[in-house]
């Protein structure tokens, strides 16, 4: 290898790199801002605080859709701004890259993100490809290399991907499109319904930021601004904790049913693992509140929220660099069956 060797995990909603020996060196929003002459205004958080505020000759999107890339030139034109930015503005010097990839995906959907860094215009070396699930076990300090079976459950932005893990590869997985973003867009709909009051996309994360639960029992109230519904005029309301769980709790137990689903098809042996070990949540909205007492509740296992779950797929990616034991488990591009 090179030098120089990066990880990256393309998230729906942030992008993480990993540089080799320097660790996380970006965690920003996966998200562009283009003019109309296809200049690129920002990238990252600047255009996140520009999102549902820019006039109509900026063009503002997120490339990365349900998990895969769904714009390739918005999101090579952001690859090759950020790797820019880490250079320090200069031409960045020759690198491997070593992309985290979700399992249940069509091999055209996987060969884009290969495609995506090979066509960039960077100086690349090899390409790896790491399935995101096993990188997200080995970022939660699990060790996926032996006999040991592990479940774990990834909640991201707008897919969760379930997946039982064995001797380095994955026996099962399950990809849904149920993710953070459904969370918002539900409590979008219930503050419209019950508080007559639109709110775009920022309110309703912060919404879900500070009051999402997956119990009843939890409370709380935050004030937020929007825009009435019948007056059309700007109008400020409190929001309470049980609306909240109202509007999301639908969605939260379409990923337990999913658990289910998947422990239903798990082998016995690895069962007994499970059970022994638990299951481990990861994802930005493994933060929601109470979410392993619901887990649990449903399921009757152990269930273990991983510390700092936003970020466990980009350290997955930074350990299998870093450790020479753990290399084996990125490969090269191939074809293979999926669950």
């Amino acid at each position: 290898m090179t030098s120089r060797v990066y990880g990256i995990d393309f998230g729906t909603s942030t992008i993480k790199i990993y540089r080799k020996g320097h660790g996380v060196v970006l965690d920003e929003r996966n998200i562009i801002a283009i003019s109309d002459n296809k200049r690129i205004i920002a990238g990252g958080n600047d255009a996140f605080d520009m999102y549902e505020k820019a006039p109509a000759n900026i063009k503002i999107s997120y490339p990365v859709r349900n998990g895969v890339i769904a714009d390739v030139a918005d999101m090579t034109a952001l690859l090759n701004f950020f790797m820019k930015r880490l250079s320090t503005g200069k031409r960045p010097g020759a690198a491997d890259f070593i992309v985290a990839t979700p399992t249940d995906i069509t091999e055209v959907e996987r060969r884009a993100f290969y495609d995506l860094i090979a066509s960039s215009g960077l100086k690349v070396g090899r390409i790896k490809i790491v399935e995101k699930p096993i990188a997200d076990a080995v970022g939660a300090g699990l060790n996926v290399t032996t006999a040991h079976g592990v479940m774990i459950v990834d909640i991201g932005a707008d897919t969760t991907e379930l997946s039982i893990l064995s001797l380095g590869g994955i026996v099962l997985s399950k990809l849904i499109p149920v993710g953070g973003n459904k969370f918002d867009e539900a409590i979008k709909s219930m503050v419209k319904r019950k508080y007559n009051l639109y709110i775009g996309d920022k309110t309703a994360e912060y919404i879900k930021k500070k009051l999402a639960g997956a119990m009843p029992t939890v409370r709380g109230s935050v004030k937020i601004f929007g825009r009435d519904v019948v007056s059309g005029l700007p109008a400020e309301m409190e929001i309470d904790a049980t609306d909240v769980y109202e509007a999301i709790s639908e969605h939260l137990y379409t990923i337990v049913d999913a658990s289910k689903i998947i422990l239903e098809r798990t082998p016995p042996e690895i069962t007994s693992d499970i059970i022994d070990s638990g299951v481990y949540i990861t994802g930005g909205s493994a933060q929601i509140i109470a979410i392993d007492e619901l887990f649990n509740k449903e399921t009757d296992l152990k269930i273990n929220i991983c510390r700092d779950p936003a970020n466990t797929v980009v350290n997955g990616l930074g350990r299998i660099m870093e450790e020479a034991k753990l290399t084996s488990l990125a490969n090269s591009l191939r074809t293979r069956a999926l669950n």
